[in-house]
């Protein structure tokens, strides 16, 4: 099932429209052209299935059936998709965003009316997949008492998240570029060489209260929210090496993801 925002209010036409998970889902995916010239990077297929219809079932398989996505570039076209295939059996809420490009961080706070209020949501990318178990990293959110929880690894990338030994973010690192950011600047060298490196998995959990947080607006990341909120609140790092995950941000990463995914 579809349903679309309040075209006069952005509010949900009523409570049981409301979700508990989101896809972002509207780049312009200028990583994977040339497909997506003419198509969304959403509707990319990975040996049958779009990424859109892998991360609504994935979602779906640990428990989560009412899912907003965002949409901007070929929004028509994803809006087909989820009305002709029922959803794929998911409550599915569009977040219209035809009009401006608004990143994951503004996409999420655009998308605030359409929660379920009070309660802790997920996030996660169209173009990542994964089997990395929801429900393993909601139960380390909460035994944490934390407010924002992600999944990292311990894979090779270009830019890190920087923890303590108590799987707390303190910073961010470009290894290519040597730039860093977060509250960690402040710290002792000696303090500062301890952190841990790990990966970004673009698997979230937010406790609603988040939004109450945020100091940002328009268009930004949300990697700009986690640095800005770390010093003073508990965002955690759940390790899940050894699980899937692929990023399927270019053409010739299909090729990877279709040897993971079935």
């Amino acid at each position: 099932m579809i349903q679309e925002r309040n075209e006069n209010t952005g509010e949900p036409n009523s409570f049981a429209d409301t979700a508990n998970a989101m896809i972002f889902s509207a780049g312009l995916g200028t990583r994977f052209k040339p497909w997506t010239d003419k198509h969304p990077k959403a509707l990319a297929m990975v040996n049958g299935k779009t990424l859109l219809q892998r991360n609504i079932e994935y979602l779906a398989d640990n428990g989560f059936t009412n899912v907003i996505v965002n949409v901007h570039h070929f929004a028509e076209q994803v809006k087909s998709a989820v009305k002709e295939n029922n959803g794929w059996s998911s409550e599915v809420i569009i977040s219209d965003e035809t009009n401006e490009v608004l990143e994951t961080g503004g996409g999420l706070l655009k998308a605030k009316p359409l929660f379920k209020k009070e309660n802790p949501f997920i996030t996660c990318n169209v173009d990542v997949l994964t089997d990395m178990d929801i429900r393993k990293l909601m139960l380390f959110h909460q035994q944490h008492n934390a407010l924002i929880s992600f999944g990292v690894t311990q894979r090779k990338t270009s830019r890190y998240l920087l923890f303590d030994e108590y799987d707390r973010l303190w910073g961010w690192r470009n290894e290519k570029t040597g730039e860093e950011k977060g509250p960690h600047l402040e710290w002792p060298a000696e303090r500062r060489a301890k952190l841990i490196p790990r990966a970004y998995s673009c698997v979230v959990v937010f406790n609603y209260e988040v939004f109450s947080l945020i100091r940002q607006s328009g268009k930004f990341s949300l990697m700009d929210v986690y640095l800005d909120l770390a010093a003073d609140h508990r965002i955690m790092g759940f390790d899940h090496t050894g699980d899937k995950w692929v990023d399927v941000g270019r053409l010739e990463s299909v090729a990877v993801a279709e040897k993971m995914f079935v």
